[in-house]
């Protein structure tokens, strides 16, 4: 029998709003683990589980020639905290996951960017909300943001789901 939990934002109780509250504020922030576990990861890994669902999912716009603009360009993402973050390039007609920084960082919590990816709100607004910002070649930023607001994609990420094998 399998079964989906219900997302936490569904489950509209004061309960439940005061349980996260005060994890929010007692539990340490995530992140210091999050970037222990990014350090330790190596590259090659990193590449492996996000080079080839970024080219997947943005198969016609690289076809196309949308990205030739940024070619040989570097872009960072990272979660508000400085870390865990990815950098991304596009190289060869391929968009290219790399180490160090980029010539642009766009930083943001990671229900911002969620939001951003899944297109439930206006990446405008996610700017202007300061939930997500720019660092660095902020040209270059906005580029990307435009060139991702124009593009048609569709990318849905769904909360775990739990299986359970009768005996």
């Amino acid at each position: 029998m399998a079964f989906s939990l219900p997302p936490i934002a569904s489950l509209n109780s004061p309960l439940l709003d005061q349980s996260l509250a005060v994890i929010r504020e007692y539990l340490p922030s995530p992140f210091p683990v999050l970037e222990a576990i990014d350090r330790r990861i190596p590259v090659p890994f990193k590449q492996l589980a996000a080079e080839a669902p970024l080219n997947r999912l943005f198969a016609t716009a690289i076809t196309d020639g949308e990205f030739d603009d940024f070619e040989g360009r570097r872009i960072r993402l990272e979660a508000t905290g400085g870390q865990p973050g990815i950098t991304i390039g596009f190289w060869a007609g391929r968009l290219r996951v790399l180490e160090g920084p980029g010539e642009a960082t766009i930083r943001g919590s990671l229900n911002a960017f969620k939001t951003l990816a899944e297109r439930r709100q206006d990446p405008d607004q996610l700017f202007f909300q300061r939930q997500l910002v720019i660092e660095g070649d902020t040209e270059l930023g906005l580029g990307l943001k435009n060139l991702l607001d124009s593009l048609e994609w569709d990318l849905v990420i769904r909360p775990f789901t739990f299986s359970r094998k009768r005996r």
